[in-house]
């Protein structure tokens, strides 16, 4: 099992064109823990954007009567993916994974696939 820093960390040497990642807590907006990021890509402020939303992902749902969880959230811009992983594991219910890739550097369905290990070995 690993921590948040150890998490984090893995998150970004185990995925390929990893550029930031942080741990957020989706009820409140805030950045648990962060890592990576820069000048150009201030997390806190990603968080807090991101947990608006799954707000408005979750209520859409909702009006539409889907019965269903969200897995993951993509967001591709030109040159990134924003990719937001909603924690299912014991202890991180309202916690998810925000990472951003290079998207010339990165390989989608591996990023989603280390993502769901990094989450399954997360301890809270």
């Amino acid at each position: 099992m690993a921590n948040v820093e150890v998490s984090l960390k893995e998150t970004m040497t185990s995925i390929e064109g990893a550029l930031g990642v942080a741990l957020v807590d989706y009820t409140s907006g805030m950045a648990l823990g962060t890592l990576g990021g820069g000048k150009h890509l201030d997390l806190a402020v990603a968080a807090a954007g991101n947990t608006d939303v799954i707000r408005a992902k979750a209520r859409t749902m909702e009006m539409l009567g889907l019965q269903d969880e969200i897995e993951d959230l993509l967001i591709t811009l030109g040159s990134q993916y924003h990719l937001i992983r909603l924690l299912k594991s014991r202890g991180s219910s309202g916690l998810f994974l925000y990472v951003v890739l290079d998207k010339a550097n990165s390989n989608l369905a591996m990023a989603r696939h280390q993502l769901k290990r990094i989450e399954e070995a997360l301890e809270l």
